[in-house]
Parts: C-alpha cells; structure tokens; sequence
C-alpha cells in the first residue's frame, strides 16, 4: 500500500535561464547599457542595449473609411464588357441584314433578267392578243447525181 515515492527529477535549469553569470567583480563603467525585452514566454530579460533588437516602427494609421458596396473600377469594367457585347451583336446583325438584303436583290434581279429574256423573245402577235402563227416555209431542191442512172 504504501508505493515508494518517486525520486525528484534532477534538472540543471537554473530558475532564470537568461540571468548572466555571477562575476566576482562587476564595476558599472564596464558594464554597458541594459535594456529590458520581452524574451519567447513574454518574460522580461535584460539584455546589453548594442544587441537589442531596433525599436518597433509605428505603422501609418489606416484609412476606415466604409468601402462602396460594388468597385466603381468594376462597374466600369463590367459596363464596357455589356456595352462592347452589345455593339458586337448590333454590328453583327446590321451586317447580316445588309448580306441578306444583297442575296434577296441578286435573287429578284434574276427574276426580273429571266422575265425580261422572256418578253424580248416572245413574238409581238402573242403579246398583243392576236390569233395566228407564223409559218416559215423553206423549199429545198436537193439534186443528186448517180453514176448507175
């Protein structure tokens, strides 16, 4: 029942590990300037002021102002890119509408070639209204010579 009580760890840690060596003697003309710092743990610990650390530089004050809801930058942007969009689809469209109206006028003006051919060619009785036909009688003498007749 009663356990054998555990030996003390030995540790070689001294209770402040930054504090220097006792000297034998220490005169203040020989020792320089201390400053105290903020050490890992946030313990403060002296320290010779040559190897301190250069102070903190203050940062600039920031600005707080509330930001707008949307970036006026991107507006921008955006508003370029829906009107560049739209003019493209503008262009695009006039210019089919303008190839679509060269294709109809070429169409129609073969209609209109084809029916022109048509009235030039066709004789002015049959025009006119007029009952009769045209009749070209050609009379052929073919004589052939025989050498048997």
């Amino acid at each position: 029942m009663n356990e054998p009580a555990l030996p003390a760890p030995t540790h070689d840690v001294p209770t402040e590990p930054y504090a220097p060596a006792p000297v034998a003697v220490e005169l203040a003309s020989e020792r320089g300037p201390v400053v105290w710092v903020t050490d890992a743990y946030g313990r403060m610990v002296p320290m010779p002021k040559n190897l301190a650390p250069p102070p903190m530089v203050r940062p600039e004050p920031r600005d707080l102002t509330p930001l707008p809801l949307l970036d006026p930058v991107a507006q921008r942007f955006m508003g370029a890119g829906i009107g560049g969009g739209a003019l493209a689809a503008g262009v695009g469209y006039g210019i089919g509408e303008a190839v679509n109206a060269l294709a109809g006028l070429g169409s129609g003006a073969l209609v209109w070639i084809a029916l022109a051919v048509l009235a030039w060619r066709t004789p002015v009785r049959a025009v006119a209204g007029a009952r009769g036909s045209t009749v070209n009688i050609r009379k052929a003498v073919i004589k052939r010579s025989h050498f048997y007749a």
